[in-house]
C-alpha cells in the first residue's frame, strides 16, 4: 500500500528545495537590478561588466529550477493545488530570468554611455525608477513565500507608478534631443534603458499575479491598468 503521508512529506521537501532556488535566483536578480543602475549612476564600467557576467548564474539557476520542477511532476504526479504550485515555479523562474536579461542590457548600454555626451540628471532618474522595481520584486517574492495575496495585489498596483516614471523620462529625453543634437545618441540609449526597467516592472507584476493565482486559484478579474503612453497594445511594444 502507498503511504500517502510519506508522499506528501516528500513533495513538501521537494517544494522547499525549489522555493529555496527561486529565492536564491530572486536575490541575484535584485542584485543585478541594483548593480546595473548603480553602475550607470557612478559611470562604473567595471561594475557594469561584472553585472553582465553575473547573468550566467541567473540563467543556470533557472535551468536548475525547471529541472527540479519537472522532476517533481514526473515523480510525485501532483494534482489540483499542488500541481498549480509546481507550474507557477516555471512561470516565476522565467520572469526572473527575463528581468535579469534586462538588467544585463542596461549594463551593456552603461559601458557604451561612458564614451558619449552626458545628459544631466538622467542616471539619477533611472536609478529611482529601477529602485522602485527592485522593491516591487522583493515584495513579490515575499508574497510568494508567505502566500500573501494582499501584498501581491499591492505590488500589482504599483506597476502604474513605474509606468508613470517611464512616461516622464520619455518626454524628458525627447526634450533633451530637441534642445541639443549632441544628446540624441545618449538619449536613445537612455530611453531603451528606461523601457527595459518598465518591462521589468511588467514581469514583476506577472510574478505577483502568479501569487494571486496560487492563493485564490484564479488570476485577478480586472485588467491591470497600463499607464505607459508609448504602448500601442496591452503589455507594450517590443
Amino acid at each position: 500500500m502507498i503511504n500517502n503521508t510519506h508522499i506528501a512529506s516528500a513533495f513538501d521537501r521537494d517544494l522547499e528545495t525549489i522555493q529555496a532556488l527561486i529565492m536564491r535566483m530572486g536575490g541575484l536578480v535584485e542584485a543585478a537590478i541594483e548593480n546595473s543602475s548603480q553602475a550607470l549612476l557612478d559611470g562604473d564600467v567595471e561594475l557594469a561588466n561584472a553585472t553582465r557576467k553575473s547573468d550566467k548564474a541567473i540563467d543556470a539557476l533557472e535551468l536548475q529550477v525547471n529541472e527540479e520542477a519537472a522532476k517533481v511532476i514526473a515523480l510525485r504526479q501532483p494534482i489540483a493545488t499542488d500541481l498549480r504550485t509546481v507550474l507557477s515555479v516555471f512561470r516565476i523562474s522565467a520572469a526572473l530570468e527575463r528581468v535579469g536579461d534586462y538588467a544585463k542590457n542596461i549594463a551593456k548600454r552603461t559601458e557604451i554611455l561612458a564614451d558619449l555626451h552626458t545628459v544631466d540628471g538622467s542616471a539619477a532618474s533611472l536609478k529611482r525608477m529601477s529602485k522602485a522595481v527592485q522593491i516591487m520584486l522583493n515584495d513579490a517574492l515575499d508574497a510568494y513565500i508567505q502566500r500573501d495575496a494582499a501584498l501581491a495585489y499591492d505590488v500589482r498596483a504599483r506597476d502604474e507608478e513605474v509606468d508613470q516614471m517611464y512616461n516622464g523620462l520619455f518626454r524628458e529625453y525627447l526634450t533633451h534631443m530637441m534642445e541639443d543634437p549632441r544628446n540624441i545618441t545618449a538619449c536613445m540609449h537612455l530611453h531603451f534603458m528606461a523601457k527595459n526597467i518598465e518591462r521589468m516592472g511588467d514581469l514583476v507584476t506577472g510574478i505577483a499575479e502568479q501569487v494571486i493565482y496560487l492563493v485564490d486559484g484564479e488570476l485577478p478579474d480586472e485588467d491591470r491598468t497600463k499607464a505607459d503612453i508609448t504602448s500601442t497594445a496591452k503589455g507594450g511594444t517590443v
